[in-house]
């Protein structure tokens, strides 16, 4: 159970490990329409202007990080995928797919109407990561208004013959 004044975490970075972060990066440009928003100079990491959440490239080995998390292993052959893929949305998922497969993305599979009610499409990246761009499905919100009406007792008032509550009645 999480104390009092634990913090609420946010998800900040994706981390994509990469043969080569400039070319990585570069080709997220052409082929998925994000801005570069940093690559530093030694070319060991690069992020995109993707929102909240920061996409980063860093290199595959890194002396920094091998040692203490475990190098990172790559699938043996095309017909294997990493254990991440990333997705992205799209307003326009054919002309996203076309985007992509014209600046060097695989395709994998042509986007295709879902059962759930998403367009959906797949490509390997340069490095042979799974990328999925999705249309956004926008849930349909259906309010509904309930009215109840409880009948209230009445009595007739003598003056009138109109009808009060009889609540109202005993406080005359």
């Amino acid at each position: 159970m999480a104390s009092e004044g634990a913090v609420s975490p946010a998800f900040a970075y994706t981390v994509v490990y990469v043969k080569d972060v400039a070319k990585s990066a570069a080709f997220y440009s052409a082929a998925f329409g994000y801005t570069v928003r940093r690559l530093d100079q030694s070319h060991k990491w690069a992020e995109l202007e993707s929102g909240t959440t920061t996409i980063a490239f860093t290199p595959l080995h890194q002396r920094e990080t091998d040692a203490l998390t475990g190098a990172v292993q790559l699938p043996d052959s095309s017909g294997e995928r990493g254990p991440v893929e990333i997705c992205f949305d799209y307003a326009d998922v054919d002309a996203a797919y076309r985007r992509a497969v014209d600046s060097g993305a695989v395709p994998v599979s042509p986007p295709e109407q879902k059962s759930w009610g998403q367009k959906v499409g797949y490509v390997r990246d340069i490095d042979g990561i799974i990328v999925r761009m999705g249309s956004h499905r926008h849930l349909t919100a259906i309010a509904a208004v309930v009215v109840v009406v409880i009948p209230v007792p009445t009595v007739s008032d003598d003056d009138g013959g109109r009808s009060m509550p009889a609540e109202q009645r005993r406080q005359r």
